[in-house]
């Protein structure tokens, strides 16, 4: 047995063991990418490096075997740093998107692409469930959105964004209204959100869903605010409304209405409940009066977690921006409600987190038949009769238009993970023309995309282990390396025996299941 000490702790491992494997024994995660347990090392993305402190060196943990005596220390600035560019230089030449351009556009940060593949599959009812997640009111939103999300579309770039909008309405329209979460038991906990408007609808929501009890008040003796009393019935038909906010009664949100609050009432508030949400629409003189820090036109908050400079009081919407945009709104709100969530379970404040994001910019006209594989090459469909909302054969043929940009390894990608932790700069080291992406789609269960690899080699060991007749291997040599299939054969001939192993096994989006694992 050899003895060595990793972060202070004393563990005793058998001869041979590599310093990765005593670290887990220890009981600490050391970050690697081209580990794999079930193949032999082959150090390539050099993440996984710790200090030897007698020797004050940096080494790789994967391939360096204990000896005795040896000090290490798992986690320090100096290593951080050789993390962090380590996995910049990998990034330079990693060309792919973790999250679709369109769900980054979206205030409220809706999962666009896993709707469209369940409207295109008719799955109306899990469409209005994902919807729901991040937007409370769709057959609203669905009407009166300007849509951010079509602008950033990639399809734009070919003929014309998706109608992401119209597909929303019509998930909102069709789907069945019980089809979402279920909201937790209350846990004893109280939230009033001052404001009935899209803001104050959202934080109340999300708040319930939680397991707070939520309670709204508004000085109006119908609910909606500005969706109610600004927006024209041509526009906007206020049953839909109503009915939507009929949602957000049932889930338990208690509503409180012809109920205005003043200065004395407000300090009550914060005495009474645990949390207070402001969402009442553009700062007044008596929202001014209530002791938030504000200006002539808006409270201050963290633009992270909503916070106002009075502890537990929140505000979000047009208080803190006047934007006339409810899209906006209704996604502060939500993001309002997770930050108080955080701050009552005695979690650090820091906000909604948003993970590392890889991003290539705009098609070049060459990607144009690559993203299409997973689309048509019809236009975009509009209703007949403007201002109609789709049929569900407009809608299957409208969303299968998406060309699903989003990753497929979107929630289980060590690349993006590793990035976010270590705070990496995609742009640091790329100093020449990104390569265009290609996508493979001859396999029957496995996609390649050659453009998001970085050479750790997994799937060449893993086809070579499994005695794969052809399997992968490295072609080229130096910076212009790629892994392939021998002789320019097929992916569907070099993968038989071992097409899921290799799928699942690889850190980044470059081989994946055909299936998104999202959806």
């Amino acid at each position: 047995m050899v003895s060595i000490k990793i972060n202070g702790k004393t563990v005793e491992v058998e001869q041979g063991t590599t310093v990765l494997k005593a670290a887990e024994k220890a009981g600490f995660t050391v970050p690697a990418m081209c580990h794999n347990d079930d193949v032999e090392q082959f150090t390539s993305c050099m993440i996984c490096i710790v200090k030897e402190i007698s020797q004050n060196r940096l080494i790789p943990s994967c391939s360096v075997e204990v000896t005795d005596g040896m000090n290490v220390v798992t986690e320090d600035g100096e290593i951080a740093e050789a993390r962090k560019m380590a996995l910049e230089l990998l990034l330079s030449d990693h060309v792919g998107d973790c999250e679709a351009p369109c769900r980054l556009a979206c205030p409220a940060h809706m999962n666009i692409p896993l709707m469209n593949r369940l409207l295109a599959e008719g799955k109306t009812d899990e469409a209005l469930k994902v919807v729901r997640n991040d937007i409370v009111l769709p057959s609203v939103l669905g009407r009166i959105c300007p849509a951010p999300c079509e602008n950033a579309c990639r399809r734009k770039t070919i003929n014309d964004a998706v109608s992401i909008c119209l597909l929303k309405r019509f998930a909102g329209d069709e789907g069945q209204i019980t089809a979402s979460q279920p909201s937790l038991p209350l846990n004893g906990k109280r939230v009033a959100v001052i404001g009935c408007g899209p803001a104050g609808l959202s934080a109340a929501y999300y708040l319930r869903l939680k397991g707070y009890r939520s309670v709204i008040l508004d000085r109006n003796e119908i609910p909606g605010g500005t969706l109610h009393y600004s927006i024209p019935d041509d526009r906007l038909d206020k049953a839909l409304l109503e009915r939507e906010i009929l949602f957000i009664r049932d889930a338990g949100v208690e509503f409180r209405l012809n109920t205005e609050v003043k200065a004395h009432g407000f300090s009550s508030l914060v005495k009474e409940y645990d949390a207070v949400v402001i969402a009442t629409g553009d700062i007044t003189e008596e929202v001014s009066s209530w002791g938030p820090d504000h200006n002539d036109k808006q409270l201050l908050v963290d633009r992270n977690t909503f916070q106002t400079s009075l502890p537990n009081v929140f505000a979000a919407g047009n208080v803190t921006r006047s934007a006339r945009l409810a899209i906006r709104s209704l996604g502060q709100g939500k993001e309002a409600a997770f930050s108080i969530n955080q701050l009552l379970n005695g979690r650090p404040l820091t906000g909604e987190s948003r993970p590392f994001n890889s991003r290539f910019g705009k098609l070049m006209q060459e990607e144009f038949a690559e993203y299409l594989k997973e689309s048509t090459a019809e236009k975009r469909l509009l209703p007949e009769q403007e201002g109609a909302s789709f049929t569900k054969d407009e809608v299957r043929k409208e969303a299968a238009r998406c060309l699903h940009c989003d990753c497929r390894k979107l929630n289980d990608c060590r690349l993006r993970d590793y990035s976010g932790m270590y705070h990496a700069s995609q742009k640091r080291f790329i100093y020449q023309e990104r390569k265009p992406v290609k996508k493979y789609f001859q396999h029957d269960i496995v996609v390649y995309e050659p453009e998001k690899c970085i050479k750790c080699g997994i799937c060449v060991r893993l086809t070579a282990k499994y005695q794969e007749k052809l399997g992968l291997t490295f072609i080229g040599r130096g910076f212009d390396v790629r892994i392939g299939v021998p002789f320019n054969e097929l992916l569907e001939k070099s993968l038989v025996k071992t097409a899921r192993l290799v799928a699942e096994a690889c850190p980044t989006g470059a081989l994946s299941l055909k299936e998104h694992k999202n959806n």
